[in-house]
C-alpha cells in the first residue's frame, strides 16, 4: 500500500493539469462569447463558471489515474 507523502506529488501534478485545462476550456468559452455581441455579462461569465466546472468534474477522476500511472510507473 502507498503512503499519503508518495501520493501528494501525484495529487499536486494531476490538479495543476486538470484545473489548467478546466481553465482554457472556460476562457475558449468566454473568447466564443465575446466574438458575438448576442450574449449579456452573465450569460457569458456564468457560461463560463459553468464550463470550468464540469470540465473540472470530468477530468478530475481521468487526469489523476495517468498522472498516477506515468509517475509510478505502474501498469495499469
Amino acid at each position: 500500500m502507498t503512503s499519503s507523502t508518495e501520493d501528494a506529488p501525484v495529487g499536486l501534478v494531476s490538479s495543476v493539469i486538470y484545473t489548467s485545462i478546466a481553465a482554457a476550456a472556460a476562457g475558449l468559452f468566454l473568447v466564443a462569447t465575446f466574438s458575438s455581441d448576442e450574449y449579456g455579462s452573465v450569460a457569458r461569465f456564468g457560461g463560463a463558471a459553468w464550463v470550468f466546472l464540469l470540465s473540472m468534474i470530468i477530468l478530475m477522476p481521468t487526469v489523476t489515474p495517468i498522472v498516477r500511472r506515468l509517475l509510478t510507473g505502474a501498469s495499469k
